[in-house]
């Protein structure tokens, strides 16, 4: 019999974990009322395993939203590992637009998790942080304009919370994107790097 602390016990747990996310931001998305127990028969998980991982709705939720900002705050520091820093940015900039798709598709699912007031609304701010890594590593290699703040880029991007999940928001997106790092290259000190492009890995 396996202890809990046995490494592949611990490992089994992790997928059946992420395996539940990855149903439920897929289920929660095209239907904000899902039942749970759709979500765990759908992930192949049962009932105690489900509840133990997620015993409710909100924390299900709030997780799934916890999660993607967490992605999307360690992939910064992971593009700037393969790419310039400019080029980094932008990718970056792509995940991000597809992080703001999916908020906008729980966005059912979170406004009835956080409408109870059993649960706080997750912020922003490990997204903040990468957008302040990517740009002072732009700003140190002489890519972009100095003094751009993560607060002014994050304000520069608000458009694509506006976007529609289901309409054709990648052109759009990359179109809002391109702009924006075509406004933050100009006067930049040093190489200007490649103009417009959304450099998609």
């Amino acid at each position: 019999m396996r202890q809990k602390d046995d490494p592949r016990m611990r490992s089994d747990a992790q997928r059946n974990r992420e395996r539940i996310l990855e149903v439920a931001l897929a289920e929660l998305s095209r239907a904000a009322d899902t039942p749970l127990s759709a979500i765990a028969k759908k992930a192949g998980v049962g009932q105690g395993t489900f509840y133990r991982n997620f015993p409710n709705r909100e924390t299900l939720v709030l997780e799934l939203y916890r999660h993607g900002v967490q992605q999307i705050a360690d992939s910064a520091s992971e593009l700037l590992e393969t790419r310039e820093p400019d080029r980094a940015l932008r990718a970056w900039m792509d995940h991000l637009a597809g992080f703001a798709m999916t908020k906008a598709g729980l966005a059912e699912a979170i406004r009835q998790a956080t409408s109870s007031g059993k649960a706080a609304k997750p912020g922003h701010t490990p997204v903040t942080d990468a957008a302040d890594l990517l740009l002072r590593a732009c700003e140190e290699a002489g890519t972009i304009r100095p003094g751009v703040t993560a607060d002014d880029f994050m304000l520069a991007i608000a458009g694509l919370w506006q976007l529609a999940p289901h309409d054709d928001w990648q052109s759009r997106a990359t179109r809002l994107l391109d702009i924006v790092m075509d406004g933050l290259r100009a006067g930049a000190p040093g190489p200007q790097g490649l103009p417009g492009g959304s450099d998609r890995p």
